[in-house]
């Protein structure tokens, strides 16, 4: 589901009685439809080449920790990118999120819980910094997130430097081993418990996604972010706080990118200040794969995880398939831009189709 702000002045060109919207688009157009067709097929190459793939354990649990995770780093880009902003801080974020649930768990003696509120919310402080920064100095977001993951990749090792002596946390409170290696299956009971394969980590994707869709798709709050992105100016005329629908999205995003960073040093089993580092590419890849634009105005949840587990799928089969590093990254390059390449096609052809309809 994919939701958009109509741009101005869309509602003036109408199609004559009887003929079909221009905004419907045929169903097989869809991009969302189009991302799981291609994870199918591609999960079904994969596992006809090397049955191995769907070993639940040693290969689809590992990779939907994985995919988990980095879903969450495509929705803390998808919440700046849907009002026309990037975070090119959102690792760094990430890391310094971890960095205070490692301090409450090594220093403080937090619980679980309280750490990963303390994540968040350290997260949320310098996310929401970075969008204040952008909305009073009215500085492109690249340049001000640019600066501040320099900052951070400053910050954040002295921060590890200055509290512990191996630059990372070990200290592992009750329950954090679980969410690392146990399944969902393992916390129920009866049937419905599903696949062992599902991490428990799972659990704060599946949350943030329902979080996001009900704020884009039913919050007027939502509404104005997508405006904002759409047309900042109309959206200023029209008694928006455009200012703070910034410092709210960039907020949003330093508390997702500081969860991504929980998960991922749940899925390390350790908290040190190399977290995140890879986070950038797969930011922009799941958000924007998913239908997410650029430009702002746009954004498509489910979209995001789509998008992130294609990445995934095409990651792990060609790593099963013997594939080097350098070779994976050139396979994984074309591959993501025959998909982008043919969800552009479909969309011309669709609206040409459309046209010659009206």
């Amino acid at each position: 589901m994919k939701t958009a702000v109509k741009p101005p002045g869309s509602d003036t060109a109408r199609p004559t009685d009887g003929a079909r919207p221009a905004h419907r688009l045929p169903f097989w157009v869809n991009q969302q439809l189009g991302l799981l067709v291609l994870i199918v097929v591609l999960a079904a190459v994969f596992g006809t080449l090397r049955p191995a793939f769907f070993n639940e354990r040693l290969v689809l649990f590992p990779l939907l920790r994985d995919v988990s995770t980095l879903t969450v780093v495509a929705l803390a880009q998808m919440v700046v990118l849907s009002i026309g902003h990037m975070n090119l801080a959102v690792g760094r974020m990430a890391a310094f999120g971890a960095f205070f649930a490692g301090f409450g768990y090594d220093r403080l003696g937090l619980p679980l819980v309280l750490g990963l509120v303390l994540c968040l919310v350290a997260g949320a402080a310098v996310g929401a910094l970075t969008g204040w920064i952008i909305a009073r100095t009215g500085v492109n977001s690249f340049v001000v997130t640019l600066a501040m993951d320099f900052a951070l990749l400053g910050l954040v090792p002295l921060l590890y430097s200055a509290c512990t002596e191996n630059a990372a946390f070990t200290t592992r409170p009750a329950g954090l081993a679980e969410l690392r290696s146990s399944s969902l299956a393992d916390i129920c009971l009866g049937p419905v418990c599903g696949s062992p394969a599902v991490p428990q980590v799972a659990q704060f994707t599946v949350l943030a996604l329902a979080g996001l869709a009900f704020l884009y798709y039913r919050t007027r709050t939502g509404r104005e972010l997508l405006l904002t992105g759409a047309n900042p100016a109309a959206a200023e005329l029209s008694g928006i706080p455009t200012g703070r629908r910034v410092v709210l999205a960039h907020a949003l995003s330093g508390t997702l990118a500081a969860l991504a960073g929980f998960m991922a040093a749940v899925g390390t089993g350790t908290f040190r200040a190399s977290i995140g580092d890879d986070f950038m590419l797969p930011s922009f890849l799941g958000a924007v794969l998913g239908g997410t634009l650029l430009t702002g105005g746009a954004v498509s949840v489910v979209g995001a995880l789509l998008g992130t587990t294609l990445v995934g799928v095409i990651r792990k089969g060609l790593d099963l398939l013997g594939v080097g590093l350098e070779s994976l990254n050139i396979y994984l390059g074309c591959v993501l831009l025959l998909a982008l390449s043919a969800d552009r096609v479909r969309t011309v052809v669709s609206y040409r189709k459309v046209v010659r309809s009206t």
